[in-house]
């Protein structure tokens, strides 16, 4: 019963986000994208209105709510496609992540941020945003106020990314496909992978979401990297990491849902309503990111941070196009 205001909440920001997306028509199609409607619906509300208490337990699962989304999504998953690009789509994402992550940190160092607060940035805008910064301040012991600057910024630029990216994929008639690879490498968060990539098309969704699910996966080994290397300075034993909550388990039911969908055994209806649920999962996600959007944290962070974190994606952006051109064109 706890989590039922939040959650009524989330699904009338929801109701309310298609309906005014539905509103305006040109050509025949919807320009005002239900998902950018939801974020900025949440975040005028968090920042207006605030939060009651009341409502905090059911908007904290929002992130929940869009993995079983994700989840459900993956009925609609192109295997061969997957295949097709397998060895290719694989180091695009390995090279991407890995020349950042050093560049990144260098840029840190470069900046006078602290050692830590480099790497929490390194970790958080190369693999998977807030997730692997919440992982990774525990194993090197990270202050409060760096494990704070390090998730303002990450989140800053993630949700800016989601409004931006698609913009400058159409800017360059990115095909759907290439979209998505690249906003699944060059985007810090689930959540904002998947909004920005079923922004920009439904296949682009689709392969933005699988993308960034095989991105999480270097977590674990990442932060058990970290600890070894701290381990030598006795900061921490790298016996001592949990590494269970670095690894997306959701992504097995993503996989099952497709080999399901592939072998037959859903119907077209069913693969549809499969669709159209996971879609509005998604969408209750993006009005949990704009609920708790905080403005008022962005502003304490400072402009170092601040500076770094837009280099750091950029950086990982132009990685990103640069080895998709590459490998994937």
């Amino acid at each position: 019963m706890k989590y039922l205001p939040g959650w009524a909440l989330l699904v009338v920001g929801g109701l309310l986000s298609q309906a005014a997306s539905s509103l305006v028509v040109v050509g025949g199609k919807q320009p005002l994208e239900a998902s950018v409607v939801a974020i900025v619906l949440g975040i005028c509300v968090r920042n207006l209105l605030g939060l009651h208490d009341s409502l905090r337990k059911g908007v904290a699962t929002s992130d929940k709510l869009l993995v079983l989304g994700v989840v459900l999504l993956g009925a609609g998953l192109d295997f061969s496609r997957f295949l097709e690009h397998g060895l290719s789509l694989i180091t695009v994402i390995m090279l991407s992540m890995a020349c950042g992550f050093f560049i990144i940190l260098i840029m840190g160092r470069a900046c006078s941020l602290s050692p830590n607060l480099s790497l929490l940035l390194a970790t958080g805008t190369t693999i998977c945003g807030t997730s692997a910064i919440a992982i990774t301040a525990p194993l090197i012991k990270a202050k409060d106020e760096e494990t704070s600057y390090a998730v303002a910024t990450v989140a800053f630029f993630g949700l800016l990314a989601i409004f931006l990216y698609p913009v400058l994929g159409r800017a360059f008639s990115a095909g759907d496909f290439q979209f998505g690879v690249f906003a699944g490498t060059a985007i810090h968060s689930t959540p904002q992978v998947v909004g920005a990539g079923y922004l920009y098309s439904e296949l682009a969704g689709q392969t933005a979401t699988t993308v960034k699910l095989l991105r999480n996966c270097f977590m674990a080994p990442l932060a058990m990297a970290i600890a070894y290397w701290h381990s030598r300075g006795q900061l921490k034993k790298s016996a001592d990491v949990n590494v269970a909550p670095a690894f997306p388990w959701f992504l097995f039911g993503y996989i099952l849902m497709a080999a399901c969908a592939s072998q037959g055994f859903f119907t077209a209806h069913g693969v549809q309503s499969f669709q159209e649920c996971g879609k509005f999962l998604v969408l209750l996600g993006m009005v949990g990111v704009g609920l708790n959007t905080r403005l008022a944290t962005f502003a304490q962070v400072g402009s170092k941070p601040l500076i770094v974190g837009l280099l750091a994606s950029g950086v990982l952006a132009i990685l990103s196009a640069l080895f998709i051109a590459l490998l994937l064109a």
